[in-house]
């Protein structure tokens, strides 16, 4: 029989081996330039260390404070280049960190700019590279191209690994961007953002993780930058637990307004425990009933016609 010694070091180590996520938000302020940008990203990361981050994720287009002149010359004088020192600054960070980072950049590229985000592992090793595939072109965004497709990698976070994407601000509205990162093994969704996060924005992330067994960690800008309200968020996926009656909230955080650098953790082990029993997510789909959605020429429907535009 084992001793209460014996019991008590068994329920330690088991506490010990939890494989929870510490996610940094920072959910801060730009400054007025890129250089400006790059000492406050920088101490930004350094408190996110200091709270046991394991990896810091940034708002949207840090690298100019998601200016976006209207201009051509003018925007192309902010974008820069994936391997510029200002980038490279926080592959170099995250090394000595040794804490990963989602660093968000105006990106160079021809015909118009992305808007990109890439993630470094705690070794400064380059993961993930996405640009935002759906910019809001109706909007100031029609000064910038879309990325290509939806990506998903590896982070290796020293206690364990977790499979990742990245969509970005205006994807959430699309349900085919989470479902296509749940479809290529995500399991968590690291989104930068710049907009008001209301009730109906907050909606469609619970949504999103909700529908794909999905964690959805949202990085916004606080309120004091124009158009936006902070409510950085954490969706952990997990809308009920097999053996408890009832449901339970999904968002295990939701930061104020203010500024700040915002710890929200994710157990994933209740994640996947979730995901390997319950019936969300790629469970049950019909794909051979979804053609239309392939389909190019069908755009939508508005007022009762569809509209081939």
């Amino acid at each position: 029989m084992a001793s209460m010694t014996d019991l008590f070091l068994l329920k330690k180590s088991k506490v010990r081996d939890k494989m929870n996520l510490k996610i940094a938000l920072l959910q801060i302020l730009p400054g007025k330039d890129l250089d400006e940008n790059l000492l406050i990203g920088k101490k930004a990361c350094e408190e996110a260390k200091e709270k046991g981050a394991d990896v810091a994720l940034f708002p949207e287009m840090w690298s100019d404070g998601y200016a976006l002149p209207q201009d051509e010359a003018e925007i192309r004088k902010l974008a820069i280049e994936k391997d510029s020192e200002f980038v490279n600054t926080f592959r170099d960070l995250a090394s000595a960190l040794q804490m990963a980072i989602g660093i968000t950049f105006l990106e160079t590229n021809e015909p118009k700019p992305l808007n990109s985000v890439i993630f470094f592992d705690r070794t400064g090793k380059e993961i993930l590279h996405y640009s935002k595939v759906h910019p809001c072109a109706f909007a100031d965004e029609k000064v910038l191209s879309g990325g290509d497709d939806f990506y998903v990698a590896d982070l290796d976070f020293g206690r364990g690994k977790v499979k990742f994407g990245s969509m970005i601000c205006f994807d959430r509205e699309f349900p085919e961007s989470a479902r296509i990162l749940m479809l290529k093994g995500a399991e968590l969704i690291l989104a930068p953002n710049a907009c008001p996060m209301e009730i109906n924005r907050l909606s469609t992330l619970r949504a999103r993780s909700y529908e794909n067994m999905v964690a959805v960690a949202t990085c916004n800008y606080p309120e004091g930058q124009p158009d936006c309200n902070g409510h950085s968020t954490l969706f952990d996926g997990v809308p009920w637990l097999r053996d408890d009656p009832g449901v339970r909230d999904m968002c295990v955080l939701e930061a104020p307004g203010e500024p700040g650098v915002y710890i929200a953790e994710l157990d994933l082990d209740q994640l996947r425990g979730h995901r390997s029993n319950d019936i969300m997510g790629d469970k049950y789909r019909r794909p051979e009933k979804y053609g239309i959605l392939a389909d190019p020429e069908v755009r939508g429907v508005i007022g009762g016609e569809f509209v081939h535009w």
